[in-house]
């Protein structure tokens, strides 16, 4: 079990999601990973946001935890700087220990209800709040 940050990203009727192909199974995740030790899950959520999109984010108010293999927390958060789709984490340059791919997207928030999003109860509050 592993405490996350992520980053719930809205731009207009957009939000950031990274698409995931894993033994031709597609689905999604809002950009995030795992808290490492002495960070908060603020922190993370900022590191993971430029590790996996390529951009630094201003952390706001946390609108979701989710209770799953360990505390997920989701952030909503603002791009500051940067450029997206360059992040350059691991799980782009270590094939060894992430299966499938990593591609970060934008995705009309109305069409969140008929995606493969995890977690659904997340995508549920984005498509709530933001419509």
């Amino acid at each position: 079990m592993r405490d996350r940050g992520s980053a719930v990203i809205i731009e207009g009727c957009k939000v950031a999601l990274i698409q995931r192909i894993v033994d031709g199974s597609v689905y999604y995740v809002f950009p995030g990973g795992g808290i490492e030790n002495g960070e908060t899950p603020e922190e993370a959520t900022r590191r993971e946001a430029f590790e996996e999109l390529g951009v630094e984010v201003k952390v706001k108010e946390r609108i979701a935890t989710v209770y799953f293999n360990g505390t997920q927390y989701y952030f909503l958060s603002e791009i500051i700087n940067g450029t997206f789709g360059t992040g350059n984490g691991e799980e782009y340059t270590d094939k060894e220990r992430y299966d499938g791919t990593h591609l970060p997207i934008w995705a009309d928030i109305n069409s969140l209800s008929s995606m493969d999003i995890i977690p659904k109860e997340v995508a549920f509050e984005v498509q709530s709040r933001f419509k």
